[in-house]
């Protein structure tokens, strides 16, 4: 029985449901052509109620191809029989033709829908003739594309090419951001038109569902807003799928929404890149307009060069970055596995990365170190610091964290660490509170939105409900509290970053595990010598008698080996400290240190009197310094001058006040040059070269480590080099630590 389309299960559109309106199923079309569709038999499921009129051929549902009178319906039969072939798998499907029935011509499309051939007779009123002009026109629009331009200057290209080849009286194109709503970034209008150029569009003027059919069928024409829609006759219990259709009728929300902007006509056309719907160029004419389906179908092929074009430009751009990205985490990685301090590696690529994740300030933290980059003040970022330690609902505990509206997701933080509201945060190690931290301040941003973009409840054409928006004035919006989204290539950058110092991570505490094995195994070796030799000479003393001066020669050995266990177990000490990353503690005062270096030096004459030391020291040198933490210094480096300089020749101990206000202490003995291999880790704990040296047995080349530490944490710097047969370590402390 041939029945009209029932009305859907569903209700009736409105802005309130229109996100869930099926708009692929509408059970109508426009009124400018047929639509046939047929099952692989031949038989006719669906008709348009207009096919006679238009036709002058009687099919209805339930009709057999073969049984159509010769006349007027052979063309069409002819037409459906080639389409029928494809549908049977044994031929391709034909391609757009062109039909003559009364009187008037039509282009016929298929495409096959849920096992369906679908037949649709389009009214065409140019001619031939018409259309070659069209062609060539169209193939200068795709030259023209094809240069390398930027990406607006392509966009802007592409609407005023569109312009001229289809006639409308406005072409826009439509950028679409994250959230899906849409900028129009560029525009070719009638001079006698408001211009949309720089007017944003809410993500609601494109539901979800039409987003999904712009990406399926990327063009699309309302030849006329206004005009009346032909129902589906249909022998079938469901309605068809029209997603593919040419001729697929519109929401009724659309028509309204059409009208309120004026419009009599209109026609899409899709920027897909990467099967995501990208942007559009739509088209708008005041009076009704059909564009023909050859004219189109040029129009469909500019916007793929189009979308080609734009998608090589982002692929360029994200390259770039990505390449300049990866250099910087290649230094970066390296840094980290070859240095001993895993912090300043980080700080000293901060400023790099900053720029490029695009963001203007950088926090780098572990344990109780922070280091900042950028106009963010101390405080600030200890108050990020301590949101991103408890906000466990909010961040996760090891993935990347990112936000565009720090101040709406932690109030709080409006207060503690104006202005910054985009934080892209990597948690390294967030068991030692390791975080690699980028931000962006508050973008205060004026929107100038085509209309309000609030709905409101007036009574419209279809009855008392939310209607679309029915000003499309200028209306402007500030917006706070927000700063530039991350993009996609910018989450991509910090994500591998993120991977990579966690693998690095790693690598490091598994060395770390086996250097306290080593650890334990230097201190059970070391520690046992003096403890045994401490033994003997208290036994020794508890027989008594000292007929000899034995007393005494046991009591400096007593002394010698407590002196090594404390300098063993105070290296240790400082060592857990730091790879703690709780730091040495330094406590600054001003000190003279011309007397303390006298001080050391005497005492260093005393206990070593085989040994020549030499020293020029001014009598007075003030400076602000840790003075208990400058003697490790010294004496560490006094006593690698002794255990490796050549015997017989002097250690040189200067110290100076620098040009810039600093102070420079060096230590000089006459020795062979360190080998390169060893130089270079000179500053490392646990060096190979310090394992088993024979001048030096109770090393465990913590010593140079430590105090390389000791002089950075005063801001300063100490460094090897070879002059004159000397072997030189030279201090540089700052006037202000």
């Amino acid at each position: 029985m041939n029945t009209p389309l029932q009305a859907p299960a569903y209700a009736a559109p409105t802005l309130d449901n229109c996100d869930r309106e099926p708009i692929h199923i509408p059970g109508r079309i426009q009124g400018h052509g047929v639509l046939l569709a047929f099952d692989g038999e031949g038989i006719v499921r669906y008709a348009s109620e207009n096919t006679l009129d238009l036709l002058d051929c009687a099919l209805r549902p339930g009709d057999n191809i073969a049984m159509l009178p010769q006349t007027p319906c052979t063309a069409i039969a002819d037409k459906v029989r080639e389409g029928l072939q494809a549908l049977r798998g044994e031929a391709e499907l034909p391609m757009p033709a062109e039909l003559q029935a009364k009187g008037q011509t039509f282009d016929v499309v298929l495409h096959i829908s849920d096992g369906l051939l679908v037949a649709e007779f389009e009214s065409r009123h140019h001619s031939a003739n018409e259309l070659a002009g069209f062609a060539v026109q169209a193939h200068r629009t795709m030259e023209k594309l094809r240069r390398p331009r930027a990406i607006n200057e392509l966009l802007q290209l592409a609407t005023q090419e569109l312009r001229a080849l289809t006639g409308f009286d406005r072409v826009m194109a439509y950028r679409f951001r994250h959230d899906s709503s849409g900028d129009v970034v560029a525009e070719s209008c009638n001079p006698e038109l408001d211009p949309y150029l720089g007017r944003r569009y809410p993500a609601s003027d494109i539901p979800a569902q039409a987003r999904r059919l712009y990406v399926v069928n990327t063009l699309r024409l309302i030849a006329d807003v206004g005009a009346p829609t032909v129902a589906l006759l249909q022998s079938d219990t469901v309605p068809i799928d029209l997603s593919a259709s040419i001729l697929r009728s519109v929401s009724p929300i659309h028509i309204e929404y059409l009208s309120n902007m004026g419009v009599g006509a209109s026609m899409s056309v899709s920027i897909v890149i990467n099967g995501q719907l990208w942007g559009l160029l739509a088209c708008h004419h005041m009076q009704p307009r059909q564009v023909p389906y050859s004219v189109r179908m040029a129009c469909d092929v500019i916007a793929q060069v189009l979308s080609s074009n734009v998608q090589n430009s982002l692929m360029r751009t994200h390259n770039e970055r990505a390449q300049a990205a990866g250099a910087i985490r290649t230094r970066l990685i390296e840094d980290i596995l070859h240095s001993d301090d895993e912090f300043a590696a980080l700080c000293r690529c901060a400023a790099d990365l900053a720029v490029t994740l695009q963001a203007e300030a950088a926090i780098v933290s572990l344990g109780a170190k922070v280091h900042t980059r950028g106009d963010i003040s101390e405080k600030s970022a200890k108050a990020i610091l301590e949101w991103l330690g408890t906000a466990s609902d909010e961040v996760p505990a090891d993935r990347l964290f990112q936000t565009h509206a720090l101040p709406l997701l932690a109030p709080a933080l409006a207060v503690a660490a104006p202005p910054w509201c985009g934080l892209l945060a990597l948690p390294f190690d967030r068991e030692r509170g390791g975080w690699a931290i980028f931000l962006r301040k508050e973008q205060i941003e004026t929107i100038h939105w085509g209309g309000r973009p609030e709905k409101e409840v007036r009574p419209g054409p279809l009855g008392p409900r939310l209607t679309p928006r029915g000003s499309f004035d200028l209306w402007k919006e500030t917006v706070r509290s927000t700063a530039e989204h991350w993009s996609g290539v910018e989450l991509d950058i910090a994500g591998q970053l993120l991977d990579e110092m966690q693998r690095a991570q790693h690598a490091r505490n598994t060395e770390l595990n086996r250097t306290r094995t080593q650890l334990m195994a230097v201190l059970g070796h070391d520690l046992r010598d003096p403890l045994h030799s401490i033994s003997m000479a208290a036994r020794v003393l508890e027989k008594g008698g000292d007929t000899d001066g034995r007393a005494g020669r046991l009591g400096q050995r007593i002394q010698s080996s407590s002196s090594r266990m404390q300098r063993l177990v105070s290296q240790v000490m400082d060592m857990s400290r730091l790879q703690s990353g709780l730091g040495l503690d330094l406590q600054l005062a001003s000190a003279d240190v011309a007397a303390l270096l006298t001080d050391l030096i005497d005492e260093a004459r005393t206990a070593h009197p085989d040994t020549e030391l030499r020293a020029t020291i001014p009598d007075t040198l003030q400076g602000s310094v840790d003075a208990d933490r400058i003697a490790q210094v010294v004496v560490n480096l006094i006593s690698n001058a002794r255990h490796h300089g050549k015997a017989g020749h002097a250690v040189e101990i200067s110290a100076s006040a620098l040009a810039d206000g600093g102070i420079g202490i060096s230590v000089r003995n006459v020795a062979a040059p360190i080998p390169d291999a060893v130089a270079s880790n000179l500053f490392s704990p646990f060096k190979a070269s310090s394992a088993g040296n024979v001048r030096n047995r109770s090393g465990m080349g913590l010593g140079l480590y430590i105090a390389h530490q000791i002089v950075k944490g005063h801001g300063g710097e100490i460094v090897y080099t070879y002059e004159k047969g000397n072997v030189v370590f030279s201090v540089h402390l700052p006037a202000t630590a």
